[in-house]
This record gives structure tokens, sequence and C-alpha cells, in this order.
């Protein structure tokens, strides 16, 4: 290989990455491991810092396999482990661990539908993909509690089926942002009414008053099911988000300098839409519905590094995570009662919301 050609490979290669990139990172990662370490420090059992640190990093957890295997997979700690360990692993720290996996799922949801619609003003909670997967996690709590096991799938069902309906709504000889955003917020009104009927369905207080704590979106209560729910898609989500960061670049061109490229545009919208669906349906699934980390984590990771979707992609999966454990832990800590995750990011992320809209001249579109 020449040394042009090797330059320019490792330049494909590293291209994404720069200084802006780089500090993202790594103020990401900084904010994740200080919010996690307040997180498991306090509770009814309240453990130092530095017992903390030393649980996170006990080597009979960490170069364990059976001990990572036991946390994985379930079943009993062995008793070796000290109290300060079990209580920091198998109760605290499945909180963050689902904190990141929910933040990341719903940051890179957000950035494709973005780039699909070519609309800044695009989420899965603002495309009513969010109410409509959140809607068939309800009924099965409330109606098939006994199908709890398949929430994933049921969650990703109805955010395709909202999805849908509201391209079929959009649609007018084409679609449009305007039309996208409009016809998003009235089917995830309709969902979300649905949602309200069926808590007059549940007979049982307990069930009324989970389902009411889901919807509003909450990682209280979250445990290694939840980690192990949201992690097999999660691997498989961020890794070919990252890999389709060309392809929603060519999107954003345009439709038809898209189609002059030789990119079939319906087939790729279609297969990232389903994408974008999967990450949110999961993050939804063992959160609740988060509103508005989709809409506010990829524009402001794009006011940091730019519109380039090989940055913008790999800067989400990393400040999603520290929005969500970020917000987590302030909606714990720093009120005087703990409050739901997703009240928090809904009061940062409306009036944000609201500040893109005066903003954008052209409604949203990128």
């Amino acid at each position: 290989m020449s040394r042009r050609t090797e330059a320019e490979s490792s330049g494909r290669l590293f291209g994404r990455f720069d200084g802006s990139l780089g500090a993202l990172m790594l103020a990401s990662t900084a904010i994740v491991i200080v919010a996690g370490l307040l997180q498991v420090s306090f509770g009814a059992y309240s453990i130092p810092m530095q017992d903390v640190w030393s649980a996170v990093t006990d080597p009979d957890v960490l170069f364990d396999p059976t001990v990572l295997g036991t946390l994985l997979l379930g079943g009993e700690l062995p008793d070796h482990l000290s109290n300060e360990t079990v209580v920091v692993w198998s109760l605290r720290l499945p909180r963050v661990f689902v904190g990141v996996l929910v933040g990341a799922n719903l940051a890179v949801s957000g950035a494709i539908f973005q780039a699909v619609t070519r609309n800044e003003l695009a989420s899965p909670f603002v495309l009513g993909v969010s109410h409509g997967a959140g809607f068939a996690v309800l009924l099965t709590l409330v109606v098939f509690s006994g199908m709890a096991v398949f929430l994933p799938l049921f969650a990703a069902l109805g955010g395709v089926s909202a999805f849908l309906l509201v391209y079929a709504v959009a649609w007018k000889g084409g679609t449009s942002p305007v039309r996208l955003v409009l016809a998003g917020v009235v089917v995830g009104t309709v969902f979300h009414s649905f949602q309200t009927a069926l808590f007059f369905m549940a007979d049982n207080l307990a069930v009324v008053q989970n389902a009411i704590s889901w919807t509003t979106g909450s990682l209280t209560g979250t445990d290694w099911e939840q980690v192990r729910i949201a992690l097999v898609p999660t691997l498989f989500v961020v890794p070919a988000a990252l890999v389709s960061s060309r392809q929603l670049n060519v999107l954003l061109l345009g439709e038809r300098t898209a189609q002059s490229l030789g990119m079939s545009v319906e087939r790729i919208r279609f297969a990232l839409s389903t994408l974008a669906i999967v990450a949110a349906s999961t993050a939804i699934s063992v959160a609740g519905i988060v509103g508005f980390v989709g809409l506010v984590v990829p524009h402001l990771v794009r006011t940091i590094v730019g519109s380039d979707y090989r940055k913008l992609m790999l800067g989400c999966a990393f400040a999603g995570p520290a929005l969500v454990v970020g917000a987590d832990v302030g909606a714990r800590l720093a009120l005087p009662v703990q409050v739901p995750v997703g009240i928090v990011t809904g009061l940062l992320g409306g009036p944000y919301f609201l500040y893109l809209m005066r903003k954008q001249h052209d409604v949203g579109e990128i």
C-alpha cells in the first residue's frame, strides 16, 4: 500500500475525531462518572465516597467472570463480597447503567430522525414515536401483564405504528418538516389520550401508580433485569447508527442529490427510521417516556462538533448518557422530593424546543 493510500485510509478512519469532539466525549464521560458515584452514594444506607469508589472498582467483581455473569444473567452473589460492594453492584449501579443505555438510545434515535426528516425539531417524542411505544408498553402492563417479558417487542411495534401513522397524516404528494412535526403532535396527543384511558381499565391501584410513574419517565426501581432488556438492542443500534453516518450525511443533501449519488432514498430512509424506532422503543421499555432527550442532545452536540454525522452520532452516544444520568441525579438529590427524571428532562427540553422554533426561520429544517 502506498503512503498516499495509507494516509487517505487513516483520514477516513480518524476524520471524525477532532478537538471539540474529544472534549465533548471526555466531559460527558466525566459527568457520567461523577453523577454515577453520587447516585450510588446516597440512599437508606449511605456509603462514604471513598468506599463507593472501592466498591465500584472491586477486583472481586471486575475480574471475576462468575460474578459478572451472575449480575448479567441473574443469581445470588457470592458471600465473600463486602456489604458495600453488594449494595453498590446489585442495587444502585443498575440505575446508572440503565440511564446510560436510555440516554444513548434516545440521543441516537433523535439524531437519526432529524436526518431522515431533514428537520432539526424532529425527535421520537415530537414525532409521536414515544407515545406510540408508550401506549403499547402501558397496554401490556395494564391488560396483558403476563406478557411483560416481550415489552421491547411491543414497544417497537407501537413505535412503528405511530411513525407510519404520522407519515400517513403528513403525506400530501410528499412530506415537509412542518407537516411531519404537526402530524407528530396530533398522533402523539391521540396516543397519550389512549394511555390515559387505560388508567380507568386497571382495577389494581398499585398497577395504576406504577403506570403513572412509568408514563412520566423514571429510573426509580430499575435493576439488572432492565439492564438485560436494554443491553442487547443497544449493542446493535448504536454501532449500526455509527456505521450509517455516511448515509445520514447524504440524506441531509436532499432527496434529489441523494438519488443522483445512487442512493435508494426510500429504502434507506425506511431502514434508518426502523433503527431509530428500535432505539427509542428500547429506552421506553425500561424507563418509560423520558421526553426531549432525543431533541435536545443532537442539537447541543451539533452546535459543538458541527453537522457531520460521523462526529454528531458519536457525540450523541456520549452526551445522551451524560444528560440522562445527570438529570436523574438532580431529580433525586437536588430537589426537596424525588421526582421522575422525565419531569426534569421535560422542564429542560420544553423551553429549548420553543427556543429552536423561534430561532429557525425555516421551522426546523436543516
